[in-house]
Parts: structure tokens; sequence; C-alpha cells
């Protein structure tokens, strides 16, 4: 069974969780190292990046996580979890994990009561998504290689770099599965791909 982990220090884990199972894969919560074992693919849910930072440092998670990203797993961040992946953040001297290639700014859609939902049309995961955004930061700049999945309000909202997906809204506060599906895809992809080259060895 396909084994996704969560970050569980603090934000909307459950939820994550509760979609992971829906979709027959198994859930893992994060909270210490060796939770990281084992994992085909992680989650960086929302929450608040400053507070996030801090217990990743508390925890001594930020290096683990940084090395299963050399490794290639497969890791989604959802608005602070964007935030988290980020090579650059406006505004600020040092990233966090610094490991997707975008340059992200923070609560660019206003404050926790501008929160708001719209429906998105993303022609890689399907049309009518509804997306969630709570103090949501956009992608102001990418890489060359990233794959820019969806805009609203000409913002980038979702993009992709190789094994990392991120987006600025909560796909996970919804009953739409639709995008958690798609990371899925690209760790069930990966896991392929990594058999293949052990077997090829």
């Amino acid at each position: 069974m396909t084994k996704i982990g969560v970050l569980a220090l603090q934000g909307a884990v459950r939820e994550h969780i509760r979609h992971i199972e829906l979709l027959g894969c198994e859930a893992i919560a994060i909270k210490t190292i060796e939770d990281l074992n084992g994992l085909d693919g992680l989650i960086l849910p929302g929450g608040e990046s400053t507070t996030m930072r801090k217990l990743l440092d508390r925890y001594r998670l930020l290096k683990p996580i940084q090395t299963l990203a050399q490794q290639g797993i497969p890791t989604f961040g959802t608005c602070a979890g964007l935030i988290l992946l980020a090579k650059k953040i406006t505004g600020f001297e040092k990233s966090h994990l610094g490991i997707m290639d975008v340059v992200v700014e923070r609560n660019s859609f206003g404050r926790q009561l501008d929160s708001f939902e719209v429906e998105l049309s993303i022609p890689s995961i399907g049309d009518d998504i509804p997306a969630v955004f709570i103090r949501a930061p956009h992608i102001v700049s990418t890489g060359d290689n990233v794959e820019i999945l969806a805009t609203f309000e000409n913002r980038i909202v979702l993009a992709k770099d190789g094994q990392f997906l991120g987006c600025s809204f909560h796909p996970e506060l919804t009953e739409d599965v639709r995008v958690l599906q798609y990371f899925i895809n690209m760790v069930n992809d990966y896991t392929k791909s990594s058999r293949t080259t052990v077997n090829s060895i």
C-alpha cells in the first residue's frame, strides 16, 4: 500500500489524512525523524509557516526532509506548506526547506477575514475544482523547469517542479480529492521508476 506522510506539527493534518485514506493509501502522521522511514510521499499541510519552521527546528526535522527531497521523494505543500518548499520568499533573506524552484509571496490574498472559495479549471486535473484560500501565498515566479498548473487573478496558485507540487489553496478543506489524486499519481510514478531502477541494477 502506498504510504503518504503528513507533517503533523501544526495545521490541517486530520483533513489530509482523511483524504489520503479515502483514496486507499496509508496515512502516517509525521512527528519524529523515525516517522519519515519508508515513506513513498510527503505532504506539508497548511498552517502558519513561521510556527511550522520553529517546530521543524525543535524536532530536528528540517534536514531529514531535505534529505528525502534529495532522494527524490515526491513532496506536496499546501498554503504554508508551499512557503516551506519555496527556494525564496519575498521580503525574507532566508527560505525554509528551499527545495522547490519558485519564489512565493506570503498572505498575498489578504487576511484571515478575506478567506474565500472559488472553482478552478486545471487542465492537468479537471474542471470546477473547489479551492479554499486562507491567508494564502502565491507563486511570484518560477524556474525554467517548473510547470504552471493553475492561476487565479493572474497569480500562479498551483505548480509542479519535478517531484514537488505546491499550491496556494487548501484542497483538503473540500470534499474534492482530485488534486490529492494528482499528487498520489506522482508518488506512484516515482515508486514504479524506483523499482525499475533497482531491478535493472
